[in-house]
């Protein structure tokens, strides 16, 4: 029985990926603990695993089964936008309620009620949002199938990115079924986080860990005295670098003045940000970028800090250079060549 599912599952994959790639080792394991088993799991992998394919397919199905939609917590707008369409390949129906699609709200609510809505995906913060207490997450009482909590360190006090939203996450887990499988993913928790993040989501949690070391990637520090340094850096030294790529800068002036010198330097880059320019329509600079008609984003946090494109070359934290490039490597049948470029203040 359960190698007839990974059969159908492996196949969903080749939908989802358009290509023959099998499980990495480990996939089908988390999958099966969720979609089959029901239990309660903790996926630690390295970035690029595929831990979002993970809860996209046991969604799947888990949906076959009859079972209520997946709630995703995850604290990335723009790569909850980016999942949405791969989920699509597989005919998931996907939603996500934000504070910058309000007018999607209703429509959002209504799929949720006629059992239309496959995965609805949240911030931690709407956690603390009136109306979606108060509306949303009663339609959903008692029928979530699958509650998947994303970059779940952020649970853990001694996480590095620990967030106070994400506390409301265990008050909710308090009042799923006990037969409600819970999913939660990371790349980054030692093993005093994973225990943390086990005394949150309980006891009989099944944690399945893997390296998290990534053999293709180096990184090298690079120091300059001043800023003009660095904007020299970039123009002489982005060339170099194959692909597309990020610039992550710490305020929204940085992002526009560092936009306008490489423009000014013939770069095809536009900025990104969260600030008053009511011009800037963020998922269309997105679609630029995955399309690459855009080479470079010139980045806030905004963007998150995890944007899936798998020609990415570079990605640069523009205050202290710190150079990362990842030689070419074989993922899943795919040859890809990485040139890729960090820095951070």
């Amino acid at each position: 029985m359960n190698t007839d599912i990974k059969h159908h599952a492996l196949e969903l994959l080749h939908a989802m990926l358009n290509d023959k790639t099998d499980f990495r080792p480990g996939q089908w394991e988390a999958i099966e603990a969720v979609a089959i088993h029901k239990k309660r799991a903790l996926v630690v992998q390295r970035t690029g695993w595929g831990k979002s394919l993970v809860y996209f397919l046991a969604t799947k199905l888990l949906r076959e089964q009859g079972s209520g939609p997946t709630l995703l917590i995850s604290p990335l707008l723009s790569l909850m936008r980016n999942q949405i369409e791969m989920a699509a390949r597989i005919g998931i129906r996907a939603h996500t309620i934000h504070s910058a699609n309000r007018e999607e709200w209703d429509s959002v609510e209504a799929a949720l009620k006629e059992n239309t809505c496959d995965v609805l995906l949240i911030s931690p913060e709407r956690l603390n949002n009136e109306r979606f207490l108060e509306s949303v997450l009663p339609s959903m009482a008692g029928r979530i199938g699958l509650f998947v909590v994303d970059e779940a360190h952020c649970i853990s006090d001694w996480g590095h990115d620990f967030r106070p939203d994400y506390r409301r996450i265990v008050r909710i887990l308090k009042l799923l079924p006990k037969s409600a499988p819970v999913l939660g993913t990371t790349a980054t928790a030692n093993n005093r986080v994973i225990a943390d993040v086990q005394a949150q989501l309980g006891e009989d949690l099944l944690v399945l860990r893997g390296t998290l070391t990534r053999e293709s990637l180096r990184l090298q520090t690079i120091a300059l005295a001043n800023q003009s340094e660095r904007l020299a850096w970039l123009v002489e030294n982005l060339p170099k670098f194959s692909g597309s790529g990020i610039i992550y800068c710490l305020t929204v002036p940085n992002t526009e003045r560092v936009t306008g010198w490489l423009k000014q330097k013939g770069f095809s880059v536009e900025a990104y940000h969260a600030g008053d320019d009511q011009s800037l329509d963020r998922p269309a600079l997105e679609q630029a970028f995955l399309s690459n008609e855009v080479k470079i984003l010139v980045a806030t946090v905004a963007l998150g800090m995890g944007f899936d494109k798998p020609d990415i070359g570079f990605v640069i934290h523009f205050q202290l250079l710190v150079l990362l490039w990842r030689i070419t490597s074989r993922l899943g049948g795919r040859v890809a060549q990485w040139n890729a470029l960090m820095a951070s203040c």
